[in-house]
């Protein structure tokens, strides 16, 4: 197999030279609003190790590794009862930082109650279970939830707001 190498594009880069943006952004951290990934994952136990890889690895990258041990344990959590609830079913994992803030939100399919007593009963035990992840968002100042799915989606959508900016590399603020 030959040996592959990424190179620019040939047409854009006389454009972007003449525009002073070539090579602009190199040993430049990303610009925070592009921090957005997703993941689907499998609905099993071992995926969270997936997960936590990833999103310590998206924020080292957007200068935002202090906030890795809070987002990993979060995201943790979200995975965990998850999959505790609704086994062996994919998993929407989604990272985004917007307004100062982290944002990690999954959705689950698990399935509509039709009994009202039975909705409440599953609602609690999700909360229950999400103790660990209230108690650790609540101490940041965040915020956090779980709902039904809005349609397209379908199952439960659980959410956590971790406030955060951006630090330079004496762990200040710019």
């Amino acid at each position: 197999m030959p040996l592959m190498r990424a190179t620019h594009c040939p047409v854009a880069q006389p454009v972007l030279a003449h525009a002073g943006l070539a090579g602009r952004r190199r040993n430049r951290l990303p610009r925070l609003e592009s921090l957005a990934y997703s993941f689907t994952l499998p609905g099993e136990p071992h995926c969270a190790a997936a997960a936590r890889a990833a999103i310590r690895s998206a924020l080292e990258v957007h200068g935002l590794a202090p906030y890795a041990d809070l987002a990993v344990l979060v995201a943790t959590e979200l995975i965990a009862t998850a999959v505790r609830l609704t086994p062996d079913r994919e998993l929407y994992l989604s990272l985004r930082h917007r307004t100062d803030a982290l944002r990690l939100v999954l959705w689950d399919q698990h399935p509509r109650h039709a009994d009202p007593d039975d909705v409440s009963l599953c609602a609690e035990r999700r909360r229950g279970a999400l103790w660990l992840l209230a108690a650790s968002v609540d101490e940041c100042g965040g915020e956090w939830g779980t709902a039904e799915a809005e349609p397209p989606q379908r199952g439960v959508k659980s959410w956590a707001v971790l406030p955060c900016r951006r630090l330079d590399a004496g762990g200040k603020r710019p």
